[in-house]
């Protein structure tokens, strides 16, 4: 593996309408590869619109503590949060 990707923002404001056909694939394809390239913290930032908020729900429950997950009304609070556990991680190392 050549890079690695514990931190990262998904920014889907612009996402409107249900996406829980995505979720299984989320769940079971995507989250074991992020794992592997080294993902700890996944920052998702969704749409106000309800349905789209509630795929994000529905996304969240199914990867369960693979890795710290986080939604945000705003890009603002998912880089705080973020550059938080960065900070949070070089302390600790």
């Amino acid at each position: 593996m050549r890079y690695k990707c514990p931190y990262l923002l998904n920014d889907n404001t612009n996402l409107m309408g249900p996406w829980d056909h995505a979720v299984a694939w989320i769940s079971e394809d995507w989250t074991p590869r992020a794992i592997a390239l080294g993902l700890t913290h996944f920052a998702h930032v969704v749409s106000s619109e309800s349905f789209a908020a509630l795929s994000a729900e529905a996304m969240y429950t199914s990867i369960g503590t693979s890795f710290q997950m986080r939604i945000f009304g705003s890009r603002t609070e998912a880089r705080h949060w973020l550059r938080d556990a960065q900070q949070a991680a070089k302390v600790l190392a």
